[in-house]
């Protein structure tokens, strides 16, 4: 028998689950998504078993390509969301807005206006309660400071821990969970104090076969193989880059002036490992929004171009029948930027697994 890979998944697909088939049936724990983005948290969560009951989030990119794959989203931003239009549910997760916690950013934190948004997350978990609370975020969560001054990490599980909720949280690499690519982020887990219980992470698993190599094969007929071209300047770069290379394989006398001046000076510029051509035999590394070869492996192993949206999208793990665009894409570089901003959706589904694991009825007790 055949071997299913992620990408035979539809977005319909049902997990495997160590409970027994017909209690997980009966289990459709009632989910609230905030910042929602283009859906891979949702994904890997409704592959999981949760019914989405509502979701929200302002960007337009997003919500063209979450509206084409799920249906109804609020389009608002969530400062003019009420408590009272969020229904009542068993588990809210929210992928606060990351780029003020971000390394590659400016790192303002709560002093960037989208900084305090995580706050709009804990207005609606303490009017509504539920039972379970799931945070997403860029490893700089852990290490920014909050207006006190103390770490904003611990002001967050604070405020849950007074809400009525115990919490763990842990820095994961989506590697150790079945996504090809070392791509690093913090997860907040919070199980409401009634409950009895912490959510303990579920173990990591082999990285056998998480090479890149292994999933770029994309068939012919699979849409959205369309990619953003590199401007004259890069590609003139990236001929010199050997699969497996990076700008520091290019002959000195074809680097543009920046590159010579941090090639003169590599102990003053931490010799960073820009321009990076992952091989096939290699877990990729952090695909992000911008995509752009300074601060991301976008470029392809072999040919010279960015990877191409399909191909990110396998490389985040989001099945082929999901689509970012139909006909003629609205942005191309939108759906870079929605993708990159995206929870792999098969780290997702085992996270949500394991919540419906260690929680089960309990997850949906209605009383």
């Amino acid at each position: 028998m055949q071997q299913m890979s992620i990408f035979d998944y539809s977005v319909e697909s049902q997990p495997e689950n160590k409970l027994p088939p017909r209690e997980l049936e009966r289990i459709h724990p009632r989910m609230v998504s905030l910042f929602s983005g283009c859906g891979g948290l949702d994904l890997g969560f409704k592959q999981a078993g949760y019914d989405i009951i509502y979701a929200n989030d302002f960007d337009k990119d997003a919500q063209r390509v979450y509206r084409a794959n799920f249906g109804e989203i609020d389009e608002r931003d969530i400062l003019d969301v009420s408590e009272e239009e969020v229904p009542s549910c068993d588990i809210l997760t929210g992928g606060f807005p990351c780029q003020p916690f971000s390394n590659a950013g400016n790192r303002k934190g709560i002093r960037d206006s989208r900084g305090n948004l995580y706050k709009e997350c804990l207005r609606m978990i303490e009017s509504k309660m539920p039972k379970v609370a799931v945070f997403e975020n860029v490893r700089g969560l852990l290490s920014i400071r909050d207006e006190n001054g103390g770490l904003l990490i611990e002001t967050i599980v604070k405020n849950l821990e007074e809400a009525g909720y115990n919490v763990n949280y842990q820095l994961i690499n989506a590697s150790d969970y079945g996504v090809p690519q070392n791509r690093v982020r913090v997860f907040v887990v919070a199980f409401r104090k009634d409950l009895g219980k912490t959510f303990v992470f579920p173990p990591k698993q082999s990285k056998e076969k998480l090479n890149i190599g292994n999933f770029l094969d994309v068939p012919d007929n699979v849409p959205n193989q369309v990619d953003w071209p590199f401007s004259p300047q890069v590609l003139n770069m990236i001929q010199y880059i050997p699969e497996g290379g990076s700008w520091k394989s290019i002959p000195y006398e074809y680097l543009p002036d920046r590159f010579r001046k941090i090639a003169d000076n590599m102990k003053r510029y931490h010799a960073p490992n820009m321009y990076r051509r992952f091989a096939r035999t290699e877990i990729a590394g952090t695909i992000t929004a911008a995509a752009q070869p300074e601060n991301c492996g976008i470029i392809h192993p072999t040919e010279n171009r960015r990877y191409n949206v399909r191909e990110i999208a396998r490389i985040q793990t989001f099945p082929d029948d999901f689509v970012f665009f139909t006909e003629n894409p609205k942005s191309v570089t939108g759906m870079y930027k929605v993708i990159g901003n995206a929870v792999p959706p098969v780290l997702a589904k085992r996270i949500g697994s394991a919540i419906i694991e260690q929680l089960g009825f309990q997850l949906i007790d209605r009383g």
